[in-house]
């Protein structure tokens, strides 16, 4: 996977809230990750976690005082945001987003999310109590920082320290470095709908058997990923895998591919973009047994009959000649000839663009070489992490999607 946040400086703010253990998390993964992160506390937050765990994990002094002797020129609040990438608040409490919210700087965090550059992104992940979430005046609060340009990170529902249930608990640590690597990325597919297929599917022989393929998923998950953090509002339709859904995705989990049409066909009116990248069967086990086969001694082996699966893709291609949408994206994994099988099942789909690459070679690897195939060739994007190329596929399609709009 690659460094997402390396060279990046972040400035990570601890408000006061049991969620600071999460910080000591989100700070070791930030820096995993390459970025040099500054921590900045209020008093509050000393009370739940110390400085000095603080300063372990981030290898920077921590600051809690905006006349901290210790900068030469007693500015805190302004030396600790210039050269920053962005500034993230997590915990950030009901009370320190009603002073983000009305200009309140009575220590440092706060003085110093004031006198920040306009250009540095303000983002904050909220903590508290249910009821606290809910209250009237903070719903005016988070209003107004939306209003003013800061991203609002969660909260997510659950049990709370409190005992109480309900939205309000801070976005785990993995989840907010999702966040924070995802505003980095260029939104090319802001305010589109996207819907994805990934994995493998599974084909039933009887109760306990089947019939399935390699495919691992992780191309297909990635490039959910990389459609979300471009904007989009994206749905994945995934076959059996053991990958969790991409933070903000949306996933609809089914087996066969039968179920995996019915699952796309239900839910494509209104997507722009359709991107077939699971391995889906292309044949199922008609004469599937409803009970466990049994061996007997001496016998002869079951025999299966098949019957030919409905081609998702080419179903849902068919779609767009009404309404033009969605914009189609198939996969297509081959054992050889990649060139040649590639360009011809593009034509033979009837879609506008083709991602082609060798089966055996991508199938649960962390890494993959692709060829995006269209009306005008093909195009080699070198081999690199999925997720790489599953963002340089989003930025192909989102220039694509483009420029069909404005021939429409």
């Amino acid at each position: 996977m690659p460094l997402d946040l390396k060279d990046k400086k972040i400035v990570l703010g601890l408000s006061g809230g049991v969620a600071c253990y999460k910080s000591a998390e989100l700070c070791r993964a930030l820096v995993r990750q390459g970025a040099s992160v500054q921590v900045v506390m209020t008093d509050a937050a000393t009370h739940f976690i110390t400085a000095v765990t603080m300063q372990a994990l981030s290898g920077h002094t921590v600051h809690t005082d905006q006349w901290d002797p210790r900068v030469a020129n007693n500015m805190a609040h302004i030396d600790l945001t210039r050269g920053a990438d962005a500034i993230l608040i997590a915990p950030c409490s009901a009370d320190f987003i009603y002073k983000l919210a009305h200009g309140v700087c009575d220590d440092l965090l706060s003085t110093l999310c004031l006198a920040r550059p306009r250009r540095l992104p303000l983002l904050v992940a909220p903590a508290m109590n249910v009821e606290m979430w809910d209250n009237p005046a903070t719903a005016r609060n988070v209003a107004r920082l939306r209003e003013d340009g800061v991203t609002i990170l969660g909260p997510g529902a659950g049990d709370q320290a409190c005992g109480e249930t309900g939205l309000g608990r801070m976005l785990e640590a993995a989840e907010l470095l999702d966040e924070l690597v995802a505003s980095f990325q260029p939104k090319s597919l802001a305010g589109r709908r996207v819907l994805i297929t990934a994995g493998p599917t599974f084909e039933p022989i009887d109760p306990v058997r089947g019939i399935t393929n390699l495919s691992s998923g992780k191309m297909g998950y990635a490039v959910a990923r990389a459609a979300r953090e471009a904007g989009a509002e994206v749905l994945l339709v995934s076959g059996p895998t053991a990958l969790p859904a991409p933070h903000g995705v949306r996933r609809i989990d089914v087996q066969s591919a039968r179920q995996m049409l019915d699952a796309v066909m239900a839910n494509l009116k209104g997507q722009h973009v359709f991107i077939g990248v699971a391995a889906v069967a292309d044949w199922r086990v008609a004469n599937a047994s409803e009970q466990k086969m049994k061996k007997t001694e001496g016998g002869a082996p079951p025999v299966l009959e098949f019957a030919q699966n409905e081609d998702i893709l080419a179903t849902v291609a068919a779609t767009t000649s009404v309404s033009g949408w969605p914009y189609c994206v198939g996969f297509a994994a081959e054992s050889e000839n990649l060139l040649g099988y590639g360009a011809g099942k593009r034509e033979k789909k009837g879609i506008p663009l083709l991602v082609g690459n060798i089966g055996h070679h991508t199938f649960g690897q962390d890494d993959n070489t692709i060829i995006l195939f269209d009306e005008h060739g093909h195009t080699v994007l070198p081999r690199a992490d999925k997720l790489t190329l599953a963002r340089q596929l989003v930025l192909e399609i989102a220039k694509r999607i483009e420029h069909s709009a404005l021939l429409s």
